[in-house]
């Protein structure tokens, strides 16, 4: 219940505070530009710290008959307040090396006062004081749950600068900015609530009082060699009041940035010195930390945290409304206890509900009596014979919000009759607990004498849909279920079709299988090892293919089915006619950085060597090794060309072949990848990465071959390197 604390009061602290948080926040970004327009005003002098505040003395002096107090404001400007020898009152800033007058104060513009007074008090003076200070108060509370979410997600706070996983815009760029903004967001919130305090008097400034005794000062001479003057420089003055009348007892009031002292008029010696309190200490850097006055890289650090506190309020809301919409269970048509299916979901975010309404939906449709729930609602069920738990995983291997009880429930529930389970883990292989409470729930399982697996746990990298329609056929095949996994209607956002010209179709080979080329109608981007979804509009169901990027053009490889629907319907495109698909990103199977990487091997069987055909031709500087596997030599005459050339250019260091129908001895692309044991094995101990396309039976042949020879030759198993990201999959 920990994680679902920390949310729940993050949310309900920005729900509460949204009002005078986004009304502080616009304020602000209004008001820090005012330290910038104050600052590019030409009052300021180079060099004014090499002044001492004798020789500025002496300048006015010579200048002026009478002055009253010189000052220097955070923005370094030096004004004055002098009597001219015509008699006349001159205020304003001057030149400390000249004395010279160089201008007025300028008067603060009506749109900084009025933003001024709204970010103060509301215009509710008292009580819009207090309001502010409070949605200050609780912005750093937002700030600190978020911290703590932060590093819940991240798996420790020695993670909580690691790289996100970009599984949506608005929740990866909420962490990214947060995790920026952390400091200065409550740099300026504590600083508000202080300000706040200072106002009420809740904090009081103390200051001691000077203590002077003139009947023990010594009269000094006019001129003294221990003048304080001569030791302080003019940048540390903030204001020098002088004495009224030539009387000896009249003295100057000097207030530097951290005490005050009284120094006699003549002889230049500290009479009295007073220390600021440290509360006064607090007050002027929280001033200056809160306004950014003086400062215009901090004035735009302030204006860049408000616009971040902005993204976060539409970010944090949109999240939120997704979250409520995506774990929204569907309305069930049958009771848990007449239901022969039962599928529980865990998911901290909803991402998962998605895929396990769309499977829910699928075995309605079949006729099937199914039960949907979240898995906290763990019972009894009387007459069902399957379960299917649906589950992602929470920071360090925790359960989701809706998943916590279940553990509990599974041993303290006794169900009626023995269950057969299948356990579905999803997650991101970028975490290092990937699919880790998945586990723990399929132990569990497991080990209750009230349950029986269907298949193995099946893992699913960043809600791979794909791979939960593998996992789907895999499942319906177990239990002998009448049940097209591909019809499977997993995305509800409207689709955007886009424009796409046939350019090339190759014939057809001696496996049935063709090449078609497809240029983008408009300027689009995309990469080899992402997918091309085309609905035909025979039975309207969404295929996804595998693309290769070669010249900007898609290319796809593809096995013609006799009864295909979509294979037969793009084989049948005629060149220069135009389709409609969509170009979805598959991240989790695009070639890596060359950056990170510096070997990549490839690995596929028939068709499978679509995308790798386009990422075989980058020009990356990293090593390429490509294995495949076909039936004959005939089989590869449609990727021959494209093989040599890149072999011929060193973009493809080396090609390994496996026959399967050329000889009496049947040899697979597992059997190559075997005798390649070093090659493999080098490639992962320097972090290279495995990329497998091509067929599921395929894929488990190849993972059998991958695991032995990183157990035997690097003494590690296969899930090692998986967990490193470095083993890549898009079967089918």
């Amino acid at each position: 219940m920990i994680i679902s604390i920390w949310r729940y009061s993050h949310l309900a602290l920005a729900i509460t505070s949204f009002v005078f948080v986004f009304l502080a926040t616009v304020t602000g970004i209004v008001l820090s530009f005012q330290p910038i327009s104050e600052q590019i005003q030409p009052f300021k002098i180079d060099g004014i710290e090499q002044l001492n505040v004798e020789q500025t003395i002496a300048t006015f002096k010579k200048q002026y008959p009478e002055i009253i107090t010189i000052e220097v404001d955070a923005n370094q400007f030096v004004s004055a307040s002098v009597i001219t020898k015509e008699g006349n009152s001159l205020n304003g800033y001057f030149n400390p090396k000249t004395a010279a007058f160089l201008g007025q104060k300028p008067e603060v513009s009506n749109l900084f006062k009025f933003t001024t007074s709204l970010h103060r008090s509301l215009f509710l003076k008292g009580i819009g004081r207090f309001f502010v200070g409070l949605g200050s108060f609780l912005l750093f509370l937002i700030a600190f749950t978020g911290a703590i979410l932060v590093i819940k997600r991240q798996s420790g706070i020695k993670k909580f600068f690691a790289k996100v996983i970009n599984e949506d815009f608005a929740q990866y760029w909420h962490v990214i900015l947060g995790r920026l903004s952390l400091i200065p967001i409550i740099i300026i919130t504590l600083t508000g609530v202080y300000l706040s305090l200072l106002k009420f008097d809740l904090i009081e400034e103390k200051k001691d009082k000077h203590n002077l005794n003139f009947e023990t000062t010594t009269v000094a001479e006019i001129k003294s060699e221990t003048s304080v003057f001569e030791t302080i420089s003019l940048n540390n003055v903030e204001t020098l009041e002088f004495p009224f009348s030539e009387d000896e007892e009249d003295y100057f009031i000097l207030k530097l940035k951290n005490k005050e002292l009284l120094v006699h008029q003549y002889s230049g010696q500290v009479l009295s010195e007073v220390k600021d309190p440290m509360v006064t200490f607090l007050s002027n850097w929280s001033l200056v930390l809160h306004t950014g006055k003086g400062t215009v890289l901090w004035s735009i650090v302030l204006f860049i945290a408000c616009i971040n506190i902005l993204f976060f309020i539409y970010s944090g809301f949109k999240m939120t409304i997704d979250r409520r919409k995506n774990t929204v269970i569907p309305k069930n048509k049958f009771t848990k206890d007449n239901a022969d299916i039962i599928i529980l979901v865990g998911s901290e975010t909803g991402s998962t509900y998605h895929l396990a309404t769309a499977f829910f939906k699928g075995l309605l449709d079949k006729g099937n009596r199914v039960f949907i729930s979240d898995l906290n609602s763990y019972t009894n069920y009387k007459n069902a014979s399957q379960l299917i738990v649906l589950t992602s995983t929470y920071g360090e291997g925790e359960a989701p919000i809706n998943a916590k009880k279940f553990l509990t429930l599974l041993h303290s529930v006794k169900q009626k009759r023995l269950m057969h389970y299948a356990v579905v883990g999803f997650g991101s292989l970028q975490y290092p607990e990937y699919c880790k409470f998945a586990q723990i729930v399929d132990a569990n399982l497991q080990l209750h004498p009230q349950f029986q697996p269907n298949v193995e746990l099946f893992k699913i990298h960043n809600q791979s849909e794909s791979d939960f329609k593998n996992w789907a056929r895999k499942w319906s095949q177990s239990v002998d279920l009448d049940f097209d996994a591909s019809t499977l209607k997993v995305s509800n956002r409207a689709r955007k079709d886009q424009l796409f010209t046939v350019v090339d179709k190759t014939d057809i080979n001696i496996d049935n299988t063709f090449i078609i080329t497809l240029k983008p109608n408009k300027k689009l981007k995309f990469k080899s090892g992402d997918l091309l979804s085309v609905i035909p509009k025979q039975d309207k169901v969404e295929r996804l293919y595998s693309i290769g990027k070669i010249d900007g053009n898609i290319v796809i490889s593809i096995k013609k089915h006799e009864f295909g629907v979509c294979s037969n319907y793009l084989y049948n495109l005629k060149v220069n006619t135009q389709i409609k698909a969509v170009v979805k990103s598959n991240t989790s199977f695009n070639i890596p950085k060359a950056k990170t990487v510096q070997d990549v091997v490839f690995i596929a069987n028939g068709t499978g060597i679509g995308p790798f055909l386009g990422m075989i031709q980058q020009s990356k500087p990293i090593t390429k090794h490509l294995f495949w596997g076909g039936r004959t030599k005939q089989s590869l005459q449609l990727y021959k060309n494209t093989i040599d050339d890149s072999l011929n250019n060193k973009s493809l260091a080396s090609f390994n072949m496996a026959l399967s129908k050329e000889t009496n001895d049947k040899v697979y692309v597992q059997n190559v990848v075997a005798k390649q044991q070093d090659l493999i094995a080098k490639v992962l101990s320097n972090n290279g990465v495995i990329m497998i396309c091509g067929s599921i039976a395929m894929q488990n042949q190849v993972l059998d071959v991958l695991n032995k020879i990183t157990t035997n030759t690097l003494q590690q198993p296969l899930s090692v390197f998986e967990q490193n990201n470095q083993l890549l999959t898009d079967c089918y």
